[in-house]
């Protein structure tokens, strides 16, 4: 519960509210790795190790995922299964690891509090999660078949709300919690991706594929209004707000992505695809409206204990509504023969929406075979949602078996500049 006390024309936030809010705000960039598993390839080892810079590099059950075109190139094509592929990316746009270990737990100082406030830009503290659970995928020459479990979530807390948790509300000061949001869905997807050639001459091949997933959501929540505000007078305090809230918990739907990928010589290729090309989930099960509305005049310390401040809370039946995944643009180019391989890919996303931005995000990666049986990858990636990250990864390939595992930090080596976390690990045969 939130303490008032009135001083010197202050309202302040308790003490223990700002020890206990601060701890659990750092707290979530992390625990949300607990979540539900997108499937943005998350669970495959070797791509997030690169970067994402897969495009034009990915062969046999990642080709799925990645761009199904490389199912049509012979020297893409790779006849396995996949047994398992975990992977998750939680990010923030403010706070390092390294803050993470300095405050939480910590008493906080004016200057800590500004210190901060400061990391947290104009827009809000913005938190986003996806991650994807993938089991038994199957890939035979033109031919794969996958089976994913996928979540995605952004969450935006404005500038404003954060000053109030750590200061409380100054006199003459106004709180606007215009500008914060959240969405999040899960669902898993049943997919089939076919490549083939449609052109070939010595070694350049140029070939286009698809991916047909079917989906089955198992949960939608977006916040469809979100506005309010509060002030501090001298007469006493005034606020106003309404948050409106979608929900469901079932529905069903598809998604197509398509692809083209041209093998320029037998060292070098170059690719591109959109991922949900066309999409839909329409969600059918326990769809709700959840409304929550307050409304408080010239409230003092006096008179908060009455029924003072109105409010309205409810929650409805609504009809089955439908959402789309967003869908995105990739290129990529890479050396895709020899031990040494490197890659670099373009990803743009057509809308703002949950999981995509419209602006690109650069990456490249690099793949060196040392020992044929160990090898040791790099990456890195800036721009679009998500902050700027160097990935690293290594595995152990023998015979038919394969374990391959990464991890991401932040804009340094070092995992203490990373702004959340971010992990990969698959395992499986060739044959």
């Amino acid at each position: 519960m939130f303490i008032y006390s009135i001083a010197q024309e202050k309202l302040t936030l308790h003490p223990a509210v700002t020890w206990i809010a601060l701890p659990l705000l750092f707290t979530a960039v992390i625990f949300m790795l607990s979540g539900d598993v997108l499937a943005k390839g998350n669970s495959s080892a070797r791509a997030v190790a690169l970067g994402s810079a897969y495009t034009s590099l990915a062969t046999g059950i990642d080709a799925a995922r990645f761009n199904p075109a490389n199912l049509g190139l012979e020297s893409h094509q790779q006849n396995g299964i996949e047994l398992v592929g975990v992977g998750a990316n939680v990010n923030n746009n403010s706070f390092t690891l390294d803050d993470y270990n300095k405050y939480t737990g910590a008493y906080l100082t004016d200057g800590d509090k500004d210190y901060i406030l400061s990391k947290i830009p104009n827009e809000g503290f913005k938190l986003s999660m996806d991650a994807e659970a993938a089991a038994v995928g199957l890939s035979i020459g033109s031919f794969a078949f996958s089976s994913n479990g996928a979540a995605i979530a952004d969450i935006n807390m404005s500038k404003d709300l954060m000053n109030l948790i750590l200061n409380g509300n100054t006199f003459a000061d106004t709180i606007d919690i215009t500008g914060s949001y959240s969405a999040g869905y899960a669902y898993a997807s049943f997919g089939v991706s076919y490549g083939t050639l449609l052109y070939s001459q010595g070694s350049r091949q140029l070939s286009v594929g698809a991916t047909y997933n079917y989906l089955k959501g198992f949960g939608y929540e977006e916040v469809v209004s979100l506005q309010g505000m509060a002030a501090t007078f001298a007469t006493g305090f005034e606020g106003n707000g309404e948050a409106i809230i979608r929900t469901a918990s079932g529905g069903s739907g598809y998604a197509i992505d398509l692809g083209s990928s041209l093998q320029l010589t037998k060292n070098y290729t170059v690719g591109a695809v959109i991922k949900n090309f066309v999409s839909g989930i329409t969600w059918t099960d326990e769809t709700e409206e959840h409304g929550y509305l307050f409304d408080f005049d010239t409230m003092t310390v006096d008179n908060m204990g009455e029924d003072y401040v109105t409010s309205e809370d409810y929650t409805k039946e609504i009809p089955s509504f439908k959402s789309s995944l967003p869908s995105s643009l990739q290129i990529g180019f890479a050396k895709t023969a020899g031990n040494f391989l490197w890659a670099v890919d373009w990803e743009q996303g057509f809308s703002s929406k949950t999981g995509v931005s419209t602006e690109p995000r650069i990456s490249a990666g690099a793949e060196w075979y040392a020992l044929g049986f160990l090898p040791i990858r790099a990456g890195y990636a800036t721009g679009g949602k998500e902050n700027s990250s160097f990935s690293f990864g290594s595995g152990l390939h023998f015979a038919f078996f394969y374990l391959d595992a990464a991890v991401v930090t932040g804009s340094s080596f070092s995992g203490s500049s990373s702004k959340g976390a971010n992990f990969a690990l698959t395992t499986g045969l060739v044959f």
